[in-house]
């Protein structure tokens, strides 16, 4: 039996369809879509945080999405292991509710960045990534506040315990500071919390996991939940 995605709906997204599509039209999931006023999460086996700007990202991004009441529920959902996967936005939602460390900040260049990356996958016996055949994945981003941000003390925790999932490189996998679009502290793109369960990442996965887009190294994160689920 597929695994269901649920995609949730705050006021401001605007990746929702773009996941929703490429989970159930692309990649052949069962998906559908959760209003942020709704506290069912109607059996889901994955919940997707997507990108965009919720609630106009006034006072932070994600700030108010945080006291969504469909939040409340993946809250319970998360802490009691069910899989999450915040985007761009979703990401920021899952900071300002605790279930990941760090914050994000202002990016670097004080600009917004829209264009693809690569990022070097770190960690790829995972629930998010052991379906990932490459070292190098390439993953459009599009943010003004991606560059992550941690005391000294959580950043040596997420290294130590294997929770730093993806970072900012060159195609050949580098990590200088020259390929760190936003300034994230080294290069984190994407973490997950010590359960491995919740995965925040910047990146837009959904937006590079159909060949007609000429790039679909994103599904290989959707299979690989889809896949550890289905063991």
């Amino acid at each position: 039996m597929k695994p269901v995605f649920g995609v949730i709906v705050f006021p401001g997204s605007n990746c929702d369809h773009d996941a929703y599509y490429a989970v159930k039209k692309v990649l052949g999931y069962n998906a559908q879509f959760i209003w942020h006023k709704d506290t069912d999460l109607k059996n889901s086996d994955v919940i997707i945080l997507p990108g965009g700007f919720s609630y106009g990202d006034y006072l932070r991004t994600g700030a108010i999405a945080r006291f969504s009441p469909v939040m409340k529920s993946i809250i319970e959902f998360a802490n009691n292991g069910g899989f999450v996967i915040g985007i761009c936005n979703g990401f920021q939602i899952l900071l300002e509710s605790n279930l990941l460390p760090g914050v994000l900040l202002k990016n670097k260049k004080i600009k917004f960045e829209c264009k693809d990356v690569f990022l070097k996958v770190e960690n790829r016996d995972h629930p998010f990534t052991n379906s990932v055949d490459k070292t190098v994945l390439k993953i459009p981003i599009a943010h003004g506040d991606g560059n992550y941000f941690a005391e000294p003390d959580v950043i040596k925790s997420l290294e130590d315990k294997g929770q730093i999932v993806f970072r900012y490189s060159s195609a050949d996998g580098s990590t200088d500071d020259e390929f760190n679009p936003n300034g994230s502290i080294n290069n984190i793109a994407g973490i997950t919390n010590e359960r491995k369960n919740i995965l925040g990442l910047m990146p837009h996965p959904e937006r590079a996991s159909d060949s007609v887009l000429g790039n679909e190294d994103g599904a290989a994160i959707f299979h690989s939940i889809a896949n550890h689920i289905l063991k």
